[in-house]
């Protein structure tokens, strides 16, 4: 029994020393692990338990300084993430992953040493620099280029009022293709970036190309004499307006022109200025027949009932004049035999380039008639231009609104109007007539406010040759530079 309890006693000193030794030995195991690192501990989600501050610094940045991809399309883009301004805080980090390791108690932490348990379940967030500036100029200086497709605008047909069709690009969309790239050096496992692109639709040509277009419609044409040409963007403003001859003549613009019936745009905005509601019935119908008709006597008694019996053309006169178109005038009225009541001289008749021999009773100019369209326009749209400034408010908005309903009356299927889809609405006034010297139609015009889908827009065309104006030759080319005028504005609805 005795040499039984002596075994025993030594057995269970051998075990307390191994114990012991065992002990000392994961301590000193533990004291050196608890010098890296401690287990379970991630930084930015990167595992970096038992490493030591170097070792640690090593793998962040072999994870978030690899080359991320980009991926264009079909093309594959290598990046180092340091080409994009975007670098590592690394003290910052290993800094606070340095608290966590002696942040734990020692003896609680070599328990869970002893039981393989994570000492640290921490994950220090990554702290990095970014810099978005640098990550577009990349893109834009070495993507893009290389990559964008541009889109190409509708180009014209040569000599012909359509175009041929625009072709759509791509583009690269910077913000989403930002953030995706943030994204992707923020991530230590997907470090692929698809780049957003997006479809670029064919760009409206500019209204330079469409000068080009519509003087290449004059040279294909027939008609040898000039054209005098007014075309506005009543959306955005852009002005086109120069005068045109297929011998080349150079000419400048604001010729003065005999008016013809066009002078009736005026007349109708100066029987609205004397007029209130309600109206007489007896005026309107004159009005109509003035406009829908193109009726001299209709105009002349409007005229005489509205204006003046005497001096109304003059009151017609005075009224342009105080919108500051200096070049438009009635001299008298239509009915044969009137008198000239007053001889005007304008800018545009006393040129020496070049003379029409205009009408000594009225006469305006291409850009007269559109800027007096433009202002009926955009009084009867939201009571805007100079028509309510001009004369105190004696214009309202809704006598604006007749005045282009009645204008667009004027159905008669030609110039203007015979290039544009029948259901457009161009609130015009025409005018030609054979003159008394020679009987010979010499100036032929249209002026009017085009209503389409892609746009309104102010046009006023005068053809003048000298020795005759052949009406059908001049009527389909101004139908022609009507419909290169309407297909350039509605591109996009094509």
């Amino acid at each position: 029994m005795r040499k039984r309890s002596s075994l025993i006693r030594w057995a269970a000193i051998f075990t307390l020393l191994m114990t012991v030794f065992l002990t000392t030995v994961e301590l000193v195991r533990y004291a050196r692990v608890r010098a890296t690192f401690p287990t379970g501990l991630k930084v930015a989600g990167v595992p970096v338990g038992g490493l030591t501050y170097e070792e640690a610094s090593e793998r962040l940045v072999q994870v978030y300084l690899a080359p991320i991809e980009l991926r264009y399309a079909d093309a594959r883009i290598q990046v180092r993430p340091a080409t994009l301004g975007f670098a590592l805080k690394l003290d910052n980090m290993l800094a606070a992953a340095d608290k966590q390791r002696v942040a734990e108690p020692f003896w609680s932490g070599f328990w869970k040493y002893l039981w393989n348990e994570p000492i640290s379940s921490k994950d220090i967030p990554l702290d990095a620099v970014y810099d978005d500036e640098r990550v577009i100029a990349f893109l834009e200086n070495e993507i893009a280029v290389r990559y964008d497709v541009p889109a190409t605008p509708a180009m014209p047909v040569p000599g012909e009022s359509g175009f041929y069709p625009g072709v759509s690009g791509s583009e690269m969309d910077y913000t989403i293709s930002l953030q995706r790239i943030n994204a992707a050096l923020a991530s230590n496992a997907n470090r692929t970036v698809n780049l957003e692109i997006r479809q670029t639709r064919a760009p409206k040509p500019s209204i330079s190309l469409l000068e080009i277009m519509l003087k290449d419609i004059i040279n294909a044409s027939t008609f040898d004499g000039l054209v005098e040409l007014y075309l506005k963007d009543l959306q955005t403003g852009l002005l086109l307006h120069f005068t045109h001859s297929k011998t080349g003549e150079e000419v400048p613009v604001n010729v003065a022109y005999s008016s013809w019936s066009t002078i009736k745009i005026p007349v109708l905005v100066s029987a609205f200025r004397r007029l209130s509601s309600p109206y007489d019935e007896t005026v309107l119908t004159l009005m109509e027949q003035m406009v829908e008709r193109s009726d001299n006597d209709s105009t002349d008694a409007l005229a005489k009932a509205v204006i003046g019996s005497t001096f109304a053309p003059l009151d017609v006169t005075k009224d342009m004049q105080a919108l500051g178109l200096a070049n438009t005038f009635w001299g008298g009225f239509f009915t044969l035999g009137s008198p000239l009541l007053q001889n005007f001289k304008t800018p545009a008749n006393q040129r020496f380039d070049y003379n029409t021999e205009p009408d000594r009773y009225a006469q305006t100019t291409p850009q007269d008639l559109g800027l007096l369209l433009e202002d009926i326009y955009y009084c009867a749209r939201d009571y805007g231009g100079s028509l309510p400034l001009v004369f105190n408010g004696e214009i309202t908005q809704e006598e604006c609104r007749m005045m282009v309903e009645y204008l667009g009356l004027n159905r008669i299927g030609v110039l203007l109007q015979a290039g544009v889809p029948a259901n457009v609405t161009v609130a015009h006034k025409h005018g030609w007539a054979y003159e008394v010297d020679d009987g010979y139609i010499h100036t032929i015009a249209d002026a009017g406010i085009v209503y389409t889908p892609g746009g309104d827009y102010v046009m006023a065309v005068f053809a003048h040759h000298p020795v005759q104006a052949v009406f059908d030759p001049v009527n389909l080319l101004v139908a022609k530079l009507s419909a290169a005028a309407y297909n350039y504005f509605n591109l996009q609805n094509q």
